[in-house]
């Protein structure tokens, strides 16, 4: 995993460049943020690929465990990817919650995550 370090404005944003997935658990998410919190970052972009598929079923608890993490460090967090397919409501309503409060975002595209990390 490398981070490409973008600068918006003031605030030094990490994209994480990787052709695996880095985020299996809620350790891994806690590594995540430890690194970039270390490095001075204010905040993270993490593509869907690089996150298992596990942090969708919100059951299980990862995403809520890894985004309060996010929250409490005041590190945001955009996530990129095509999120149409969810089916289940809650992800949708996680979602469309998240995009709302704006610490944590769920985008289609770097540009958004960019300048949404960016304000």
């Amino acid at each position: 995993m490398e981070f490409k370090k973008h600068v918006v404005g003031e605030k030094n944003v990490a994209e994480i460049i990787s052709d695996q997935v880095e985020i299996n658990s809620v350790e891994d998410g806690k590594d995540l943020l430890g690194n970039v919190y270390y490095q001075n970052f204010d905040g993270v972009i993490v593509y869907k690929k690089h996150i298992t598929p596990d942090f969708f079923d919100l059951k299980n608890g990862i995403a809520g465990d890894i985004l309060q993490k996010f929250s409490n460090y005041r590190i945001r967090l955009a996530i990129i990817g095509d999120f149409s397919g969810f089916t289940s409501q809650s992800i949708r309503d996680f979602i469309f919650e998240s995009n709302k409060m704006g610490h944590v975002v769920f985008v289609a595209k770097l540009e958004e995550a960019l300048d949404l990390l960016g304000k």
